[in-house]
């Protein structure tokens, strides 16, 4: 029995490896040609980003091409009369089923490792350089125009020159939060992309400005500027952060919300005592209370990414449940017949069923806890029911 499980592990690592390797190639080149369209990338930096693409397209492989792995296996196995054959010596379906728990268990540690640990870094290297493209595009384009302008974000930057990434002879014009118009100058300037804090900085020297109106500021002389990120670069997606970085972001949420909470309490109670009733629905109140569900909001976001990424890396292993006993049972078909007739289910029941649980725990209206375990609950129920026909049968 051991000497047979051996093989079918053999078969299963064999088969497995080659099919994740063909599947991811063509994943990366489709995730390169993605990245390259949105982001205006270069040959060099595409070179760069490539091997940090593909850890963050194993995830989503590993699970499909498990599941075509031990279809094929089983599927030929049970074909060629060998499942009969161990049966008739005493080895039941399950034990020859036992190497594909194995690996499904493996490759669901491995999973949950991929989408915690090295997709986060994996992302951060590929913002970096990124980043460091746009950084080189945006100096192009201003040394190519002399002028850059967002009227968004109220700011316009004009240059004499750019040489070796400083600015030679330029004008800075922004607005304040107190929605000023600042008009700066300087010999020279140099800028950098701060991914960390989110924000452009800009070191001036020999700088001089003046507010509108013509009123003279103060010297500048080796002042920073800071401009908020472009919103793609800024914005930090959930399943892009590590498992601490989320279980700190769960924590931080919640001590904000008691914040706010408190702080519209002791606002409104101080308008009670002044008497002050209508400012009980006014701006004040409303933005603490805004800030509170947005807190609210980005806690139950987090949360929902934490349970999800335990639930889904755990597919590998009903994937395996459900695709196993399925292809024993379906021996005399070709193993591509087999698998779609298995995976076709799982891609109209699953994974809806996945999006629903993601969506509802998002919006609070169901805990994550268990509601992201759902759609391996229906997988888990319906492997049962087809191991039990093939011990039967």
């Amino acid at each position: 029995m051991r000497l047979l499980q051996r093989y079918i592990m053999g078969e299963l690592l064999r088969v497995f490896l080659l099919l994740v390797a063909v599947l991811t190639v063509m994943l990366v080149f489709l995730g390169l040609f993605q990245e390259a369209t949105e982001r205006g990338l270069r040959l060099a930096q595409i070179l760069q980003i490539l091997p940090f693409v593909v850890p963050s397209m194993l995830p989503f492989t590993i699970p499909a091409t498990l599941l075509l792995t031990v279809c094929i296996v089983y599927g030929r196995i049970s074909g060629d009369l060998e499942v009969v054959a161990a049966k008739a010596a005493g080895i039941s379906a399950t034990q020859l089923l036992w190497p594909a728990f194995l690996l499904g268990t493996v490759l669901t540690a491995v999973s949950f490792s991929l989408t915690s640990y090295v997709i986060p870094w994996a992302v951060s290297n590929i913002e970096r350089i990124v980043t460091q493209a746009m950084e080189d595009i945006f100096l192009d384009s201003l040394a190519h125009d002399r002028h850059v302008s967002d009227a968004s974000r109220g700011f316009s930057i004009t240059v004499h020159d750019v040489q070796n990434r400083v600015l030679k002879d330029a004008t800075f014009q922004y607005r304040t939060r107190n929605h000023e118009q600042v008009s700066v100058r300087a010999a020279e300037a140099s800028m950098r992309f701060d991914l960390e804090a989110k924000v452009i900085r800009i070191l001036l020297k020999n700088a001089r400005g003046t507010r509108a109106g013509g009123d003279t500021l103060a010297e500048l002389d080796r002042t920073e500027l800071t401009f908020p990120l472009p919103e793609s670069l800024a914005r930090v997606k959930s399943r892009h952060m590590t498992l601490e970085a989320l279980t700190r972001g769960v924590q931080e949420m919640q001590l904000t919300q008691r914040r706010k909470q408190t702080e519209a309490a002791q606002e409104a109670a101080m308008l009670l005592m002044t008497g002050d009733f209508p400012n009980l629905t006014g701006e004040q109140l409303g933005v603490l209370q805004g800030e509170q569900r947005r807190a609210r909001n980005q806690e139950l976001r987090f949360r929902t990414e934490l349970h999800s990424r335990f639930s889904m890396a755990a597919s590998c292993l009903f994937f395996v449940f459900v695709g196993g006993p399925f292809a024993m049972l379906q021996a005399r078909r070709q193993f591509i017949t087999t698998f779609v007739m298995c995976f076709l289910p799982i891609l109209l029941i699953y994974y809806p069923v996945m999006f629903l649980m993601l969506n509802l725990s998002k919006n609070a209206s169901l805990n994550p806890l268990w509601a992201m375990w759902v759609p391996n609950l229906i997988l888990g129920f319906v492997g049962a029911s087809v191991l039990s026909r093939v011990v039967r049968h």
